[in-house]
């Protein structure tokens, strides 16, 4: 059974910089597509950003663009999301995903797309 586990939650101030992590362990499988989505009180979860399994490719939420960045780790089945100048309307739980079996460039958005999911990490972004 596969499992994510996310970390870098928090409370930060409007303009600050949070960096969340997720490890995927557990499972057979080596090479996962992984995505970060986010879910606000009121509110459907969201696409946050996505990254294939080469890494070499990835997408944004428009929300979030020029100011997130995801990015594969050293060790395997890890993804980073760096989130610079936080907005108050980021605050959220962050959810990990994670898809195998899908093309190397293949970046998946939608949330349907992933089986496997952690836990969630708050961020709160204070104005």
């Amino acid at each position: 059974q596969v499992q994510l586990v996310e970390s870098g939650g928090g409370l930060v101030q409007a303009g600050g910089s949070l960096r969340l992590s997720c490890a995927a362990s557990g499972g057979t499988n080596s090479n996962y597509a992984m995505g970060w989505f986010r879910q606000a009180p009121g509110k459907e979860r969201e696409f946050v950003a996505g990254i294939s399994w080469s890494g070499g490719n990835t997408r944004y939420a428009d929300s979030v663009k020029g100011r997130f960045t995801i990015s594969r780790g050293n060790a395997k089945n890890t993804v980073h999301l760096q989130m610079n100048s936080l907005k108050p309307e980021d605050t959220a739980v962050y959810y990990c995903a994670a898809q195998w079996g899908v093309f190397a460039s293949s970046v998946l958005a939608d949330a349907t797309e992933y089986r496997y999911w952690g836990q969630g990490t708050q961020v709160t972004v204070s104005s």
